[in-house]
């Protein structure tokens, strides 16, 4: 998906600058493997967004968020997609995926909730128990 030279990171605009046929075999990479399945483009950018979290690389982070952002996904969504991973990556990463997700859709967007609660059980009532009664010691009889 072609994309503003001015929303670009600089460090892409100048590897660009100075590489240009990589860059623009590496671009035609990913248009070519995202038109070869059936996934749409906004399931594709979550999905590289998660593989991004998962390699812990706050640049793709970012990149994808945009990207996902531009195609459609909801902040919401791209939470959720981020709170998903926890299981498989480890809370510590996905803390910090969500911090790196939040530099894109700054501090007032709504977070992701989970549509139902869990219900824990109440702990039983313990009976009551009489408090020991307190120790006296004895004192050796050097130190009376």
């Amino acid at each position: 998906m072609p994309r503003s030279p001015s929303k670009l990171p600089s460090s892409y605009v100048q590897m660009k600058r100075r590489c240009r046929p990589v860059v623009d075999a590496l671009e035609a990479l990913g248009r070519a493997v995202r038109e070869a399945g059936p996934l749409n483009e906004k399931s594709a950018q979550l999905v590289q967004l998660a593989a991004a979290a998962a390699i812990r690389s706050e640049g793709s982070v970012h990149s994808h968020v945009r990207r996902a952002l531009e195609v459609g996904a909801s902040p919401e969504q791209i939470r959720h997609v981020i709170l998903l991973l926890t299981s498989t990556i480890g809370f510590p990463t996905v803390a910090a995926a969500m911090s790196w997700t939040d530099d894109v859709l700054g501090p007032g967007t709504r977070r992701a909730r989970p549509k139902a609660r869990i219900r824990r059980a109440k702990p039983k009532a313990r009976a009551r128990r009489a408090k020991p009664k307190a120790r006296t010691r004895r004192r050796s009889p050097a130190r009376r």
